[in-house]
């Protein structure tokens, strides 16, 4: 299970802010955000090796797209496509609008069960893939939004119950003068209650060969300038470094 932070501040200098945890199995491997397609060579994202697709991508023309798992439906299935090309598809558009226009008339028969967050730096959207008919979509509220395999900000999911509200909190980070550390503490953040268990854990620890792998904070300009920060495993276990990224397009 993933999780998404969205902070969507329609009338900022950076009206877009995102924050991930990328959860996986360990042994599935992957590259670091890069620009690893042919065929979009101004699409930056991590590449799955096993399917070739990605968890999150950046488009140079300002479209940000992430995927998670939906309760149930982590990994592959024979029959359905890899989720990993959502969000090349998303992040090949020229806005996030026109990205969900494109995604939503898809079958979302062809994947297994899938949340996304679709953004630029006027809209931030979720869309929901439930594995028939079509995907829906809901725009974002402005205001800090977090996803994980459940709906946004859905108190039913442990995770989300803790750590929402610490979000919220929290000063925003204040990308002009780099300093995003409030926000990478909390995504290295491996606490919970034992009494509910590692389902509250935003960090992962390695449990049954499974656990947090990477994580990334991005941010979205009213300008046009985008900045990706990536780091490599667990938050916490290795420092946030800048992305090289396309000029924009």
């Amino acid at each position: 299970m993933c999780t998404v932070i969205v902070l969507h501040r329609p009338a900022h200098r950076w009206p877009l802010l995102i924050a991930a945890n990328r959860d996986e199995r360990l042994d599935r491997a992957w590259d670091p955000p890069a620009a690893w397609w042919p065929e979009y060579p101004l699409i930056v994202g991590g590449r799955d090796r096993s399917a070739g697709g990605t968890w999150m991508a950046l488009g140079a023309q300002g479209v940000a797209a992430a995927v998670l798992n939906r309760p149930g439906s982590l990994g592959p299935a024979e029959g359905k496509r890899s989720r990993g090309a959502l969000p090349i598809l998303a992040a090949a558009a020229t806005t996030a609008e026109s990205a969900v226009a494109a995604l939503t008339a898809l079958p979302a028969a062809d994947w297994r069960p899938f949340n996304m967050v679709v953004a630029d730096s006027q809209r931030a959207f979720f869309l929901r893939g439930l594995g028939e008919g079509r995907a829906e979509a809901l725009a974002l509220p402005e205001g800090l939004s977090m996803v994980t395999a459940h709906d946004p900000n859905d108190p039913t999911s442990p995770r989300t119950r803790r750590h929402l509200p610490r979000f919220r909190a929290t000063p925003p980070p204040d990308p002009d003068t780099g300093d995003w550390s409030a926000w990478e503490n909390l995504l290295a953040d491996q606490g919970y209650d034992p009494a509910i268990g590692l389902a509250e854990t935003l960090n992962v620890p390695p449990t049954n060969g499974f656990g947090t792998v990477s994580a990334s904070l991005l941010a979205l300009g009213a300008g046009g300038s985008r900045m990706w920060r990536f780091c490599p495993g667990p938050p916490g276990s290795a420092p946030f470094t800048p992305l090289a990224l396309p000029p924009p397009a």
